[in-house]
Parts: C-alpha cells; structure tokens; sequence
C-alpha cells in the first residue's frame, strides 16, 4: 500500500484551469514504471516527452521514450529559451520543451512532467503554480536493489547514481505530496487523482 503525504498546498480546481504536475524522485524509484502503468490505464494522460543527449537504451524510440538530440541541438534549444528545464544527469543532458506543455495547457489539459530533482526546482521558479509531487522508495536498501538489478548501467554510473539518490531523497520536503512507491497500482491511481 502506498502513502500519500499532502505538504499542505491547496489544489486548484481542474475545471477552472489545468495543472501541470511533476513527478520526481530518486533514479530508480521507479517513475517510469508508474508512469507507464497509468497511461496503459488512461492513455488520455498527456505526458511530455524530454530532448536527451543520452544514447538510446534498447527498444526505445526517438520522439516516444525520448526526443534524442546531439550536444549541439542541445545547445541550441536552450540559447533560444525552448526549455521549460533542463539538468545534467550521469554524464547526459535531458530538457522538456516548452512550447508543447504550454500548448497542452492553454488547451485546458493537464500535463505530467517525469523529471529529476534539479528540473524539477526550475519548474517551481517559473511555473510555481505547478503542483511537485515527490516519488520515494519503500527503503533505502530498495532503492539499491532496484538501481543495481536493472544491468544496464557500468559500477561506475550506479555509484554516481546512488551518491545522487541520497542527495534527491533529502530534497522530499521539497515538494507539494509524496507518493511511497510500495504498489505500482496504487501510485499510478493516486498520480492520476493529483492530476485531475
């Protein structure tokens, strides 16, 4: 069962105007994984696709998992201000465009943003209506569990991103709710609550 904890925010109503919602946590935390359950569900949910330097994983598709993009596009989109946020993680550069997510919500829909910590904090400076929900493990030891049985990752990078995730796991305060990740079925129905 999972624990939703309200840092004390009044929402706003989603008829009179929508939300965007961030979802952050610890790599490893398993955002996606929740995410991609609520969206098999709700296939309605908008979900902003982020420009990555990263070199795609197996089976992942430019413009659905990732818009994948080289150092310099990079640069350029963020000279020319079409990130919403961007951060550096592990080496690679990953940035949600702009425009998409104000079109989405001039359109009057709500928007899920799936991001880290440091995106995260920049959203709250210029968008600080937007509602930051915080996504935790059940335990440390999980977390580890989780980071180092994906085997897609060098000793290296899971040791950068352990030392991270401690640093991410302080920051919860941080953020509007915290949603404990113990049932991806229960977190994926709570996500969706927050969003409407």
């Amino acid at each position: 069962m999972s624990t939703a904890v309200s840092r004390g925010t009044s929402p706003v109503s989603p008829a009179r105007q929508p939300r965007l919602t961030v979802l952050s946590g610890p790599s490893g935390v398993g955002k996606s994984t929740v995410v991609a359950h609520m969206r098999k569900a709700h296939p309605e949910v908008w979900l902003s696709v982020s420009a990555t330097t990263r070199k795609p994983r197996p089976g992942e598709q430019d413009g659905v998992q990732y818009f994948f993009v080289d150092d310099e596009e990079f640069d350029k989109l963020i000279a020319n201000g079409e990130l919403l946020e961007w951060a550096e993680f592990a080496g690679n550069r990953y940035g949600t465009p702009r425009q998409a997510v104000l079109d989405r919500l001039e359109a009057g829909e709500p928007v899920l943003l799936e991001i880290d910590l440091q995106g995260a904090r920049q959203v709250r400076e210029t968008m600080p209506e937007a509602q930051l929900v915080f996504l935790a493990p059940p335990s440390w030891d999980e977390l580890v569990r989780r980071l180092t049985g994906r085997g897609t990752e060098s000793p290296e990078v899971i040791e950068r991103r352990l030392a991270v995730a401690k640093v991410e796991l302080a920051a919860e305060s941080e953020f509007d709710v915290t949603l404990v990740n113990t049932s991806v079925e229960d977190v994926a129905r709570e996500l969706l609550a927050l969003l409407r």
